[in-house]
């Protein structure tokens, strides 16, 4: 007769208060599959987390006693990724249910003082895993058949006070993955936590290892917070803990150093916090950012200083040539160093690009008859509501140019709206007028054969 297995230790409790209609149906597919064939397996991480504070998961993921080829045995739909970290991608139509081995702590290499983990492949027990993660919220299980929260780091007690702490000595948990400065970042802010003074203390000191972490990793956790909704309230963090320095020292060399109060911080700080709260805002109606936008977002202020002190007053007077010149040497490091794909570099740097179009065909003078500039054509670009969305966030920012945006709206529908024959008309009337005058060239004499 087979032994019983033995019963995972950790304070337990009945999650009643968790509606099993809000449970993810493949993910409660996939934690059954696993546990009928005999492998312990839960829901774990940010969807317990959210379902115990009422939020909505974005998504659910599962970890497992189960190996990666074990899991994969049973799941003809699943996949094993990853090199630092494997794990299996069960797929569901174009839903993706993420599915892990538990793991334990790496085990300490000779007298490396370097605690950066490259490899976490060493496989444990669901309390060795749970005790190997980030953030005492996020260490949490729930076993979706029984309704049970299993808590072996107290993060029951955490999540009540609404306190984010690491599980562990925290110096040694960021220095593992300085990331995770980015994630406490995004927990504290979207979730309106208070981050525990020993975190954020050991935030700081680690802050500058954060230009060793992979920088698509980190672009990734940056786009997040942008659109999160929650962007100024993020940045101001980093900023605040030193990490931005670390992360765009661009950004960091341009507002300045921290200051607290708004009444002491510099016009560069205030005009980039109110772009990125303005851009909370839109996310806060449902506006759903692209990566394009966000990168151009972050660096418009740094393009607008770069221009001209008075841009913000005399765009209209720039040459797109000249922005997108600029934006280009400005994003460019980044968007290499993450391997940024050229299509949304080169659209964000279209976005910023466009912006001085805006400011032209606004005034009727005599200067404006025969211009190369068609409101007509620009309003029919392929990029122009995107450029359109961030004139109207800078707009909001600068407190200045909102009867210019409303102005571009109704252009734009009229646009929209136009006929053929109106849009070739100005198709031919820029095409006559950048039409250059060639010289013409004397015909060369032909030598006389005599």
């Amino acid at each position: 007769m087979t032994p019983p297995r033995p019963r995972p230790q950790g304070s337990r409790f009945q999650a009643n208060s968790i509606d099993p209609k809000a449970l993810d149906l493949d993910a409660r597919r996939v934690v059954k599959r696993l546990q009928r064939h005999g492998h312990e397996a839960y829901f774990v991480g940010g969807c317990v987390r959210d379902l115990l504070i009422g939020r909505e998961p974005k998504d659910f993921d599962v970890a497992t006693s189960a190996s990666p080829s074990a899991i994969r045995r049973l799941f003809r739909n699943g996949r094993i990724i990853g090199r630092r970290f494997r794990l299996v991608h069960i797929y569901y139509g174009d839903r993706i249910c993420e599915t892990a081995t538990f793991r334990r702590e790496p085990e300490p290499r000779g007298k490396d003082d370097d605690l950066l983990i490259r490899e976490d492949n060493e496989f444990g027990t669901a309390e060795e895993d749970s005790r190997r993660r980030d953030f005492t919220v996020n260490g949490l299980f729930l076993n979706p058949s029984t309704m049970e929260v299993i808590d072996y780091v107290d993060g029951l007690d955490d999540l009540r006070d609404r306190l984010l702490r690491t599980i562990g000595d925290p110096f040694r948990r960021l220095s593992e993955d300085p990331v995770r400065i980015m994630r406490a970042v995004k927990f504290a802010t979207r979730l309106d936590f208070e981050i525990e003074d020993e975190t954020w203390d050991a935030m700081c000191e680690v802050a500058p290892d954060l230009r060793r972490s992979a920088p698509p990793r980190v672009l990734e956790e940056i786009l997040r917070l942008l659109r999160a909704g929650t962007g100024q309230g993020a940045f101001r963090m980093l900023w605040a803990c030193g990490a931005l320095n670390a992360l765009l020292p661009d950004h960091a060399d341009f507002i300045g150093d921290y200051r607290s109060h708004a009444r002491d911080q510099s016009r560069e700080s205030r005009h980039f916090f109110s772009l990125l709260e303005a851009l909370d805002s839109r996310v806060a109606q449902g506006y759903e950012p692209s990566m394009a936008l966000c990168m151009a977002v972050l660096y418009l202020p740094l393009v607008l200083d770069e221009m001209d002190p008075d841009a913000e007053d005399r765009m209209g007077t720039a040459l797109d040539a000249n922005w997108r010149e600029v934006a280009w040497e400005m994003i460019e490091p980044l968007a290499q160093r993450a391997r940024l794909s050229r299509k949304e570099f080169t659209r964000a740097n279209r976005l910023i690009a466009m912006q001085p179009g805006f400011h032209k065909g606004t005034v009727l003078d005599p200067e404006e008859k025969g211009s190369r500039f068609s409101p007509l054509l620009f309003a029919r670009n392929e990029e122009f509501d995107e450029a359109l969305d961030l004139f109207g966030l800078s707009a909001q920012a600068r407190g200045k140019g909102r009867d210019i945006f409303e102005s571009w709206v109704a252009r734009h529908r009229r646009a929209m709206s136009a006929d053929e024959d109106e849009v070739e008309g100005e198709q031919r009337r820029l095409r006559k007028g950048t039409r250059r005058r060639r010289r013409r060239s004397k015909p060369k004499r032909r030598r006389s054969s005599e």
